[in-house]
């Protein structure tokens, strides 16, 4: 369900890739590892009816390479079409079709490879233009509709989806990041099996049907969350300036080029290299009999086979930066900056340091708002925090201006609270005090099957599960001198990069249910709300769902965001006369 996993990855993003990592408690799972090397972490919780399973592959867009950026995203929109029992009436056929639309999309490239090439020369302005295709060219897109046509009267569309629900499933959906590919779905305690066989399935048994078409879809899905929002053409500039060799510096959801020309060929080489079972880990929450848990994950993840060869490991790391960077932008947004520090990967040893320094700044207690929005008034909200991915690191600080005052205004406040923690030891109440909202915070995640479910699989994507009970520890040590330390080595100019962006006038009215949002907020509102309006009423229950399942996790400062979702949601529903 394409439109779904969308929203997966714009809601989760804020409040499940970004979280500090939870550990108040003892969590007690029990870890199977099958003969193939996959892992099955087990936590029966007694309660409720539902069990929230899941799995991840430890791969995302920084495991791609040049030429093939946006596969990981792709492919998880490809793991939903289906298998060769699931999504067809007829497999043969399916099969011949799709090895005809292959032969026939590689002649295809053969003319558009010469169109590219006229382009480059300047000899054509569009090559996407119809009226430059030779006849050939053109008999080639003829039959390729044609067999596209026949392939649609065989599929049954939605079917993974639909069996699901069926059966009482709820929430499914997806999710890609840098690092991993997550997939997960609630499903009732007596329907275990069920989830078992259908998930194996699609591993041991898939079909990517709808390649081409998809690829179109995943282009749409760009143009919603980039190129339609008015910070998001910017802020993907921002990260190809920020980082200048990491693969983190392109788009999860890839650059357009790599988009039209990303071939099944190149797709399913990256699957057989990182969905083999030794690179996946499923996860179950929830009232379930373990025991029965163990012999079904043997009985069918078991049946997957072992890749002898190891998944390749992203190889470039971002060099040293030696001098400010600097970008001046014009959008439809409040005038604000965007500050960004390298700093450390996730598990490093000063990122406990760094993320309680975030926290010492950010929120309506932290030092940031005291500071820029009450105190000087210069602006209307500001934040910061550290954001460990797996190979990198990043510290981001960020303000918008108040009416009548500039950016740089802001930008030289959040550099005078930097400069304060460098000199002026933090008070030891005022640290006990983040490192106290910072457990509690954790101990919230723990609450929900679907959020701890969650929190397991990605950690085991980064430096393993066991992390959920060992990391709080980290936090609770750290010292005042810690966060001295780490202000005077990160914070320097030479290692920041600085986005300065102006108001743009549009012509447009504000929509009045993003007042009070900042501008990161109010972008992902919006980016939701066009996929929104595409939605079902079935999408938009499902929809729906996830968010007051979120809502629990979500820390105090982001509940005016998941308000205004939940309302987006609700009117959009009473329009359409109901979730099915």
């Amino acid at each position: 369900m394409p439109m779904m996993k969308r929203f997966s990855a714009l809601v989760c993003a804020s409040w499940l890739l970004g979280t500090t990592p939870a550990g108040a408690q003892q969590v007690d799972v029990e870890e199977v590892m099958l003969d193939n090397g996959m892992t099955v972490l087990l936590l029966p919780r007694p309660g409720d009816p539902n069990v929230s399973a899941g799995w991840v592959a430890k791969v995302g867009s920084v495991y791609e390479r040049p030429g093939i950026t946006g596969v990981a995203h792709l492919f998880e929109h490809m793991m939903f079409k289906g298998t060769s029992t699931i999504g067809t009436i007829n497999i043969e056929q399916d099969l011949q079709l799709i090895a005809q639309l292959d032969q026939v999309k590689a002649q295809m490239r053969v003319e558009e490879a010469a169109l590219l090439e006229a382009h480059r020369l300047g000899r054509i302005e569009d090559p996407a233009d119809p009226s430059l295709r030779t006849p050939e060219h053109q008999s080639l897109i003829e039959r390729f509709d044609v067999l596209l046509e026949e392939q649609s009267e065989l599929i049954i569309k939605e079917d993974f989806s639909r069996l699901y629900s069926g059966q009482g499933a709820s929430g499914m959906n997806a999710g890609t990041s840098y690092d991993y590919t997550i997939y997960f779905v609630n499903v009732p305690a007596n329907k275990l099996e069920l989830w078992f066989w259908m998930e194996s399935d699609r591993l041991l048994n898939p079909v990517f049907r709808e390649f081409y078409s998809e690829r179109e879809v995943v282009h749409e899905e760009r143009r919603l969350r980039t190129d339609s929002t008015p910070t998001g053409k910017f802020q993907e500039q921002f990260d190809s300036l920020f980082w200048q060799s990491s693969p983190y510096g392109w788009p999860v959801v890839g650059w357009p080029s790599d988009l039209e020309g990303i071939t099944r060929e190149e797709a399913l080489s990256f699957f057989g290299l990182y969905y083999a079972p030794n690179n996946l880990t499923a996860a179950l929450v929830g009232d379930f009999d373990p025991a029965e848990a163990r012999e079904l994950a043997e009985r069918y993840f078991g049946r997957l086979s072992r890749s002898d060869q190891l998944s390749p490991q992203p190889r470039t790391r971002e060099v040293p930066q030696l001098g400010e960077k600097r970008m001046t932008a014009y959008a439809e947004t409040n005038p604000q900056v965007s500050i960004r520090y390298h700093s450390v990967p996730d598990g490093h040893v000063d990122e406990p340091p760094l993320v309680m320094l975030g926290q010492l700044l950010n929120g309506r207690t932290g030092r940031l708002y005291r500071a820029l929005v009450e105190e000087q008034q210069v602006a209307t909200g500001a934040s910061g925090g550290q954001s460990g991915m797996k190979f990198e690191g990043m510290f981001s600080l960020g303000g918008t201006a108040k009416d009548g005052r500039t950016p740089e205004e802001v930008e030289q406040a959040l550099y005078a609270e930097i400069d304060r923690l460098k000199t002026d030891p933090v008070p030891e109440r005022e640290l006990q005090k983040v490192k106290n909202q910072n457990a509690a915070a954790n101990f919230r995640g723990l609450r929900s099957n679907y959020g701890l479910m969650n929190q397991l699989l990605v950690r085991e994507a980064w430096r393993g599960w066991e992390t959920i009970n060992s990391d709080q520890a980290l936090y609770d040590a750290v010292t005042v001198d810690d966060i001295m330390r780490v202000a005077n080595t990160y914070f320097e100019p030479e290692n920041r990069a600085v986005a300065v962006y102006y108001r743009e006038e549009s012509d447009e009215p504000p929509d009045p249910r993003l007042a009070g949002l900042d501008d990161q907020e109010r972008q992902q509102v919006t980016q939701i709300m066009a996929m929104v309006e595409q939605a079902t009423p079935e999408q938009l229950g499902q929809l729906a769902a996830q968010i007051e399942q979120m809502s629990g996790q979500a820390p105090e400062e982001n509940q005016d965001m998941i308000a205004t979702l939940r309302e987006i949601v609700q009117e959009k529903l009473a329009a359409d006369g109901g979730a099915r």
